[in-house]
């Protein structure tokens, strides 16, 4: 389903850029954070960037993103099947996770489970007030509900995902999440013929993270397009609530920021693949990528 422009046609993107700059000349900084590093930090004043896919798909060039491109691509594939457990991401080629292994235990679960409130369990197994017998209480596959009602009721304006389950993921002794989702507030829009997917964020590191969440949200977008038949719109990389660039990130933030942007590549899915769930990295061919050379970022965890 996917359709782009010529390469001599596709217009440089400078919104992930501009958005850094952003952070840089109007972030406040704040000294206590999670990470125990300070951070310049927008809070919700953060501008959305709107990404035409005809224009490419938003895989940054003003660094090499070679490295984990099929790895943050892996990561909501693995996702949207209801991988819980390291080893069940991993499974799906994305080990960006493994700074975690064990830390499970620490809230009572198996040491290397995420837990009950993490991402896969949100999107495919998220528990419901029915019940299939007394004891056993149903689960909702989001996105198998959202994929029915598109192509059922298309020009309905509730095609909707949540990441969130409040009971897991408030601190405190009910908490049952490692990490608690960061990024896959969904709304999905059938307008005018194409879909368009509307991407929500908790909270975004800028410079190492959202190079990930934007691509795999792009492959989303193009994975639900093709199941449904609707051509792929805009991705929009909408509202942030804590967009932040990390103290000992600044000085690598500068340099980027001084690298022209170029085009942006093509993805190619395999066009065999109809079932949202059967999709796996193999089946994504980046082609037409023309990026700077990678530069090392600090993170932190």
């Amino acid at each position: 389903m996917e359709t782009y422009k010529p390469l001599e046609r596709r217009t440089p993107d400078t919104q992930y850029r501009d958005r850094l700059r952003h952070i840089l000349e109007h972030g406040e900084m704040v000294k206590e954070t999670p990470q125990g590093v300070g951070a310049l930090t927008c809070f919700g004043t953060l501008p959305q960037m709107v990404f035409d896919l005809t224009n490419g798909v938003p895989l940054i060039t003003e660094r090499s993103a070679n490295g984990f491109w099929r790895k943050a691509v892996g990561e909501i594939i693995a996702f949207i099947n209801g991988a819980r457990t390291l080893d069940e991401i991993a499974a799906y080629g994305c080990d960006f996770w493994e700074d975690y292994r064990g830390k499970g235990a620490t809230l009572g679960l198996d040491p290397d489970d995420m837990g009950p409130g993490s991402y896969g369990p949100a999107f495919h197994d998220f528990e419901t007030p029915f019940y299939k017998t007394l004891n056993s209480r149903q689960t909702l596959d989001q996105f198998k509900q959202v994929l029915e009602q598109i192509r059922l009721y298309p020009t309905m304006r509730t095609h909707l995902v949540t990441p969130w389950k409040p009971y897991y993921t408030a601190r405190g002794p009910n908490r049952k999440v490692i990490v608690a989702p960061c990024h896959g507030w969904l709304h999905f829009g059938v307008m005018n013929g194409r879909l368009d997917m509307l991407m929500n964020q908790r909270s975004a590191d800028f410079p190492v993270g959202v190079p990930s969440n934007m691509i795999q949200y792009a492959a989303l977008l193009l994975m639900m397009s093709q199941v449904t038949g609707f051509p792929p719109g805009n991705y929009v990389h909408g509202f942030i609530g804590n967009a932040h660039i990390y103290e000992d990130q600044i000085e690598s933030v500068h340099r980027l920021i001084e690298r022209k942007a170029h085009a942006f590549p093509i993805l190619r899915l395999d066009p065999m693949v109809h079932n949202l769930f059967d999709f796996r990295v193999e089946h994504f061919e980046l082609e037409e990528y023309h990026p700077h050379p990678a530069m090392k970022i600090p993170y932190s965890p």
